[in-house]
């Protein structure tokens, strides 16, 4: 799902995850994300360019992104 449609590209905001063909970062995707609003209305009144797969490939690329974390937890 995220391959092809999230990209990191040095010359596209400082090589922040944007999604392919856009300057749409991810993490302004995932910020609308979180403040609520519907996949449908961030395409219509946010970003009318994207399609909702890609909206769905911004989630996982942040899913596998944590999923993908090491954690090191330090014993007291």
């Amino acid at each position: 799902m995220v391959k092809g449609r999230i990209i990191v590209d040095p010359n596209i905001h400082f090589g922040q995850p944007t999604v392919a063909g856009t300057r749409i970062p991810v993490h302004c995707v995932l910020e609308l994300i979180e403040a609520g609003i519907s996949f449908g209305e961030i395409k219509e009144k946010y970003y009318p360019d994207l399609a909702v797969e890609d909206i769905k490939a911004c989630v996982q690329y942040a899913k596998d992104l944590v999923k993908s974390e090491e954690v090191h937890i330090s014993e007291k």
